[in-house]
């Protein structure tokens, strides 16, 4: 397992590439990574919990919350507020950005995350999340507005996600490739054991909920019905369909061994789904590092300029052949 190199060891010898780094950055990664150990074991309890079910009310964006989506979120909140680190922090469940509380001093840095991804899978059990990025403050800011929370992916300094399916696992990109760490639940350890994850660059695997076929823009149902046409279509080979319906889940598939995720535009939602801040920037990082592509189909998702907090976005990212497909058949 990588010489059993843990999390922190990691962290703090990327910190040392740096001669003039503070070790805030690295303290900042390790209050994170202790917040997905805690909701990992609260996961991992389910029903002993007493965690299982709907909350109410509903979040900002009028979603139905789970009982475990307050509770993670509560949970990255106090676990990331004291430190020093931080200027503030924006969830997807809180319409307004937070505060870091009078009592503890200011940071240079922002916080971002969804505190649970996919939590409408945690009563039947399945894989689900957390996923979180890491800006910069804007120079001399200490109480930030939202709108210093509104930088294109391409200021991020961090971005990962855990998981918290058969094991617990934390990937995480610095802006230096892309490492995986297993959770031991012995030690309570994350360890190296994906170093340098690469996506291969063609796939025969695609992930997208088939049910919103017919509310689908042309593109993405051209691009569909090619793969569904098999080897004796125009694409020449046979693709398998794999949908979790957790976006950590169906994003570390494709990392693991390749393939396209696409929770593209439709009549629904004419400017996509998922959230640009919470989902689609941090991820179109990772799976970029990882030597994939990201697009909402018409732009590079690491280009966007976000314009609010809970903006809405397509997203199609994963391997890059098959990702670069998808955005020729948009330009057309």
């Amino acid at each position: 397992m990588q010489g059993d190199k843990t999390l922190t060891e990691f962290i703090i010898g990327e910190q040392r590439r740096f001669p003039h780094a503070t070790g805030n950055f690295t303290a900042l990664l390790n209050d994170i990574h202790l917040a997905c150990k805690r909701i990992a074991y609260l996961v991992g309890r389910g029903a002993l919990a007493h965690a299982l079910g709907h909350a109410e009310p509903r979040n900002t964006q009028g979603v139905e919350q789970m009982k475990l989506d307050v509770m993670a979120n509560e949970i990255f909140l106090r676990t990331n507020e004291w430190g020093g680190q931080l200027a503030g922090m924006a969830s997807e469940e809180l319409e307004h950005p937070h505060a870091i509380p009078d009592q503890y001093p200011r940071g240079r840095y922002l916080l971002v995350f969804d505190p649970l991804d996919g939590s409408s899978n945690v009563d039947v059990n399945v894989s689900v999340g957390s996923i979180f990025s890491v800006l910069r403050a804007p120079e001399g800011v200490i109480d930030p507005l939202e709108r210093d929370f509104l930088q294109p992916g391409v200021e991020q300094a961090c971005a990962g996600y855990a998981i918290y399916g058969p094991t617990t696992m934390l990937v995480i990109t610095l802006g230096r490739g892309v490492y995986g760490f297993t959770l031991d639940r012995e030690t309570f350890t994350f360890v190296l054991t994906h170093p340098q994850i690469r996506i291969p660059a063609d796939t025969q695997e695609f992930a997208i909920n088939m049910s919103n076929m017919r509310r689908w823009e042309p593109p993405v149902r051209r691009y569909i019905d090619e793969c569904l046409a098999g080897a004796e279509g125009p694409r020449g080979k046979d693709f398998n369909m794999r949908w979790v319906a957790s976006m950590v889940a169906d994003v570390f598939r494709v990392l693991s061994r390749g393939g396209i995720f696409m929770y593209p535009r439709d009549a629904r939602y004419p400017e996509g789904r998922l959230r640009l801040m919470y989902e689609a920037k941090p991820m179109a990082f990772i799976v970029e590092q990882a030597g994939g592509a990201a697009t909402d189909g018409r732009s590079r998702i690491l280009d966007l300029q976000p314009k609010t907090l809970h903006q809405r976005v397509a997203v199609v990212l994963g391997s890059k052949n098959e990702v670069e497909l998808v955005a020729r058949y948009h330009q057309k």
